[in-house]
């Protein structure tokens, strides 16, 4: 009897494939399910798009501080926590949103001379922060300060909540968008059409970070006693991913 020999390539076939025999037929090949799973995996592109947009900030993020030094840790602290409940006291009756104290630190002063360390004194200082419309935000700072603070620790600009919802799902579209528009000009280019999506993937599309203020100059010429502190917001970009498996 001669035995037929198998190339790499039938032999591959005949791992991919069982044959079943019928009658006056011969040997018609069948597609077992593993096939047909490596065949449509075989047949699978792969792509991501990209979505981005643009939302407006309306409110402002701030955190204010009351820093105090003296030579008695108990009178600092005393005056820290005077100043503080007057700054806190403007913020309530101004309706800030999110106000909470975000830090509170009492610690000694030394002096190091000689290989000695003495203490020559404390600093104490207390943080809260809120979030105020960005369109009152200069003249609410000017009376805190007023009120007791004399730290300005940071200021930044959000968007409402609702608006970078919106704004996260439009992303969203456009990144589904671009991953279909690329998948069209790479299936054409080869002559071949889309069957169906058979994997979906979110990558990413976190809210952004607050837009930090950059104004600092003229955040310094506007603390005088003739004029409100100028505060003018930007916009916050959101960014999203989307990953798609599609069979051809």
């Amino acid at each position: 009897m001669k035995i037929k020999s198998f190339t790499p390539k039938r032999m591959a076939a005949a791992a991919v494939m069982s044959a079943t025999l019928i009658s006056g037929l011969g040997f018609v090949p069948v597609f077992t399910p593993t096939a047909i799973a490596q065949e449509a995996a075989m047949r699978t592109l792969t792509v991501t798009g990209q979505g981005e947009e643009s939302v407006q900030t309306t409110k402002t993020q701030v955190d204010l501080g009351v820093d105090v030094q003296g030579t008695d840790a108990e009178a600092v602290q005393r005056e820290v926590a005077q100043r503080t409940a007057a700054v806190v006291e403007l913020l309530r009756s101004r309706g800030v949103e999110k106000l909470e104290t975000t830090g509170i630190q009492l610690s000694p002063r030394y002096n190091y001379e000689d290989g000695r360390n003495d203490v020559i004194g404390y600093t104490g200082s207390n943080t809260v922060s809120f979030r105020v419309p960005t369109e009152s935000a200069g003249a609410l700072l000017d009376d805190a300060v007023n009120a007791g603070a004399n730290q300005i620790r940071s200021v930044s600009f959000v968007a409402e909540d609702a608006a970078l919802e919106a704004a996260r799902q439009q992303a969203l579209r456009e990144a589904v968008e671009d991953a279909q528009s690329q998948a069209g000009v790479v299936l054409g280019s080869l002559n071949l059409r889309s069957q169906e999506i058979v994997g979906v993937q979110i990558n990413g599309a976190a809210p952004p970070v607050p837009v930090p203020m950059m104004r600092q100059a003229e955040y310094a010429a506007g603390m005088s006693a003739d004029a409100s502190t100028p505060v003018v917001g930007g916009e916050q970009t959101v960014q999203a991913q989307v990953t798609l498996q599609i069979r051809y």
